[in-house]
């Protein structure tokens, strides 16, 4: 069927809609956005992606929300109601996402860069290893519906939809982990389990059997007792900065733990 199959209608305007960021050029600003884009050009439909992308900027999504498997979304075209969208992503098994979390719990690197709340570049590395796929290779993966009357898929409402779903991963790029299945508070309270850490905190930031700032002030400045001897054998002295909680410290575009790494490897030398 043809994009004119339709006679051209404009949308109706709407107040307070979710704008893309981006006025101009490419939408996605991350690997993984762009990713996610360029399995939706890769379909061809230029005319229909292209209608879609203004949708986008102009604000016509109403509404966007990123749940497991799928995000939903209203989208105002050129009749009084707005169309329902859905997007669906198939979700990884227990065993699939148990294979991810103990490879990313066995990496440092990984480890701290999402307890810090910072996407790995290279994470796709880790689910390809563990055999399975991060992001959707291309549309086909998807399942797509709108409530509008055009047969084509995608619509003009679902690429206006995809694209804000995308802009989102820039912004959250956790969002793309819950479509597959985990949301950050459960992946990053396996991440410690695994790795051996402190339950998860509780509503007033503590874990279990935390003391009050408060109730520790006293002795919360006085030196801490010195070691009485070297390390254990074997053990890395920097080691105790994989075990830290997460701190989101940077300082100049670095993270505070790997600032401190060298640190603890040059006290460690003799002298």
């Amino acid at each position: 069927m043809s994009d004119h199959f339709y006679p051209p209608s404009r949308p109706r305007r709407v107040e307070g809609g979710i704008r893309a960021r981006s006025t101009r050029g490419a939408i996605a600003q991350s690997w993984w956005s762009e990713k996610f884009i360029a399995g939706l050009e890769s379909i061809g439909v230029g005319g229909r992606l292209a209608r879609g992308r203004s949708y986008a900027r102009a604000g016509q999504v109403l509404d966007l929300t990123v749940d497991a498997g799928s995000a939903a979304a209203l989208v105002q075209g050129s009749r009084p109601r707005p169309y329902r969208v859905r997007i669906g992503l198939s979700t990884l098994g227990k065993a699939e996402w148990a294979r991810v979390e103990q490879a990313l719990a066995d990496n440092a690197w990984y480890a701290a860069k999402l307890l810090a709340g910072e996407m790995p570049t290279d994470i796709e590395d880790v689910f390809a290893t563990a055999g399975v796929a991060l992001l959707p290779s291309g549309v086909g993966e998807l399942s797509l519906d709108c409530s509008c009357p055009d047969a084509e898929v995608p619509c003009k409402h679902l690429a206006a939809t995809l694209f804000l779903l995308a802009e989102s991963f820039d912004a959250d790029p956790f969002a793309i982990l819950a479509l597959r299945g985990r949301s950050r508070e459960d992946l990053l309270d396996n991440l410690r389990a695994r790795r051996g850490g402190a339950p998860a905190a509780d509503q007033h930031g503590l874990g279990s059997g935390a003391v009050p700032l408060a109730d520790c002030l006293d002795a919360f400045f006085a030196p801490a007792p010195q070691p009485v001897g070297p390390p254990p054998a074997g053990t890395p002295v920097d080691a105790l900065l994989d075990q830290t909680p997460p701190i989101d410290v940077t300082v100049r575009g670095h993270h505070i733990v790997d600032l401190l790494r060298p640190v603890y490897r040059a006290m460690a030398e003799p002298r």
